[in-house]
């Protein structure tokens, strides 16, 4: 069997991997047990020097990694170049940070000494999505490395000339192969991948069913797993914003990536006295937004990255506009181009509220009070992260303790960035990524007592 990947904009087959058979995919499992047991001995200074080698190699074929992205997915090439460099960004990272981040923790007992030791577990399987094909591995990798693990991965298959790349990325680097391996295999094989005893745990991004179905199956294993699941993020817009910023922000934390992001904005709630004003201003930036050839440096909007996703999207915009609400600009799909849309009088009772839209439509909540604006946050069953926007000092103390969300960013977008843990709550998901929390998930927290 082979897997297929297929350019969105075009239509023309990109890729065709053959698949793993079980013999294949037994191989790759013990050379990464067999790599396991040999680099969790390396030092840290080791580690650091193949992570910066992996941060020169992403940087100089930086555009050749990038035009594979946009080929297999759509994204704008100029977006799928600040991928590639933000993945540099993630190694170099944790190259500095990992030693002090897992050296031992000295606590005081009744003991002579008393002390933490963080130590690798071996293999983890990582299960990843298409619409940031590098951003997610290497923010998995990246930190799994230099704690003393091996990876395996499981990607999307529209994404698995780019996964391909990735392994490239590491063998260029000079990284021994057992450290990195890509499986080109389809779904219905990561139960027993996952059931595997040289897995030991398993990390994954992507919908809550995929979430769901594999946390199941780790946790009868009695293996730990992370997930980063979907999100419904607000831009929660206060009549004290500073206008014009606010409205660049808006537009980028919703229509970056075409729209398809977790951590996007995906509800814009605004405060009425302001809603006429403010959406004029949002409106006008998104209609300048250029839709195009995404292998041209200034398209910002692609086309999705397949049909059937932009038909989804269609979809729950038909049924929320049987429901009431009303297109502002927008609103048309072709094939797997959607035109960037503005969508007003959305109520949380509305399916493009309720649930995730992952692509470039954006619903318009209004608000009167602070409360209401936090009631309105909180009632989506997603808790990924939240933006808010207002000059007020009093204002942010008192709502950021009260959301529910994995992260509030004031007065700009939720974005991942290597200093600080990401992750989300509620059907988002559980467990964290980056910073010291993200490289502490998978190792072994070893107490040592001696008296």
């Amino acid at each position: 069997m082979n897997i297929v990947s297929t350019n969105p904009y075009d239509g023309i087959e990109v890729a065709k991997i053959k698949a793993l058979n079980l013999e294949e995919i037994e191989n790759k499992i013990e050379n990464a047990q067999q790599t396991f047991l040999s680099w969790r001995n390396t030092t840290f200074a080791e580690r650091s020097q193949h992570l910066n080698n992996v941060a020169k190699e992403l940087r100089k074929n930086a555009h050749e990694y990038a035009e594979m992205m946009t080929k297999e997915m759509g994204k704008p090439i100029s977006q799928a170049i600040a991928e590639v460099e933000k993945c540099a960004w993630v190694c170099e990272y944790y190259a500095e940070n990992a030693p002090s981040q897992l050296a031992p923790k000295e606590i005081k007992t009744d003991a002579s000494k008393s002390y933490v030791r963080y130590e690798p577990i071996g293999v983890v399987l990582a299960v990843m999505p298409w619409n940031y094909p590098f951003w997610q591995v290497f923010r998995f990798i990246a930190p799994a490395l230099m704690a003393g693990n091996i990876g395996v991965l499981k990607h999307a298959s529209n994404v698995m000339q780019s996964a391909e790349n990735i392994q490239k990325v590491f063998e260029r680097a000079g990284l021994p192969k057992g450290c990195f391996q890509n499986m080109a295999v389809g779904s219905e094989r990561i139960e027993n991948i996952v059931r595997d005893s040289r897995i030991k745990a398993i990390t994954l991004t992507g919908s809550k069913p995929a979430g769901a179905a594999v946390a199941s199956t780790a946790a009868s294993e009695i293996k730990k797993s992370v997930l980063e699941l979907g999100g419904s993020n607000a831009l929660v817009v206060f009549d004290d914003c500073n206008f014009e910023e606010t409205v660049q922000t808006c537009v980028q934390a919703r229509f970056q990536n075409t729209g398809q992001s977790c951590i996007a904005g995906k509800r814009l709630i605004i405060h009425e006295s302001i809603e006429n004003k403010f959406l004029e201003a949002f409106a006008k930036a998104v209609t300048e937004l250029k839709s195009g050839d995404p292998m041209e440096e200034d398209t910002y909007i692609g086309v999705m990255a397949r049909e059937d996703l932009a038909e989804e999207l269609e979809d729950q915009l038909n049924k929320s506009i049987a429901e009431g609400a009303k297109v502002l600009i927008g609103g048309h799909r072709q094939k797997a181009y959607f035109e960037p849309t503005i969508v007003t009088g959305v109520t949380p009772e509305m399916t493009i509220f309720k649930e995730e839209t992952f692509g470039p439509v954006i619903g318009v909540t209004t608000f009167k009070s602070d409360e209401e604006a936090l009631n309105l946050v909180n009632q989506s069953d997603f808790g990924l992260g939240v933006s808010i926007f207002t000059e007020s000092q009093e204002r942010m103390e008192t709502l950021i303790p009260q959301f529910e969300d994995g992260a509030v960013f004031v007065n700009d977008m939720v974005k991942s960035n290597p200093n600080l843990p990401f992750g989300g709550t509620k059907i988002s998901g559980y467990g964290r990524e980056l910073s010291i929390d993200g490289i502490q998930e998978f190792v072994n927290k070893k107490t040592v007592y001696i008296k």
